[in-house]
């Protein structure tokens, strides 16, 4: 009768023959981690930013609407004061929203030259673990053959 062959070391052998680098996986995680953590820092600081200027065009406009609430003697004044307050609220609306374009554009800028350098290093990366799997297949072909 014939004797079956052993599958799992057939594998086994097969697989030591080609050695797998998981030190590229274990950094390419960590990159990518590393990424993830400088992303979400842009993220944050341009939500606290942002939320800033919020607060303070707030502040500002109930501060104005306290001022144009205010009891007056003659009903000239009410006109003059609800015009003061549109043409405020105006001003301060194109600063604020210059505020918030700058935010943005930081982000973006940041953002682009984040990303630029990590693929700028992840290039580098797959070129080194692929010239070292080359070599790696290379010698393992050779031992292979020369048995």
């Amino acid at each position: 009768m014939a004797k079956t062959q052993d599958m799992t070391a057939m594998l086994k052998d097969m697989m030591g023959a080609f050695p797998v680098d998981t030190k590229a996986m274990d950094d390419a995680f960590k990159n990518t981690a590393s990424l993830n953590e400088k992303l979400a820092g842009v993220a944050l600081d341009a939500a606290e930013k942002s939320s800033e200027i919020s607060s303070k065009w707030t502040k500002d406009t109930l501060s104005k609407l306290t001022d144009m609430s205010k009891a007056k003697a003659d009903p000239a004044d009410y006109a003059k004061a609800m015009t003061d307050f549109a043409s405020a609220q105006a001003e301060v609306a194109a600063e604020n929203m210059a505020a918030f374009a700058e935010v943005a554009k930081k982000v973006q800028t940041t953002t682009v030259e984040l990303m630029m350098a990590a693929g700028k290093e992840a290039g580098e990366e797959v070129a080194a673990t692929v010239k070292k799997a080359t070599n790696d297949v290379t010698s393992a072909a050779k031992k292979a053959t020369s048995k």
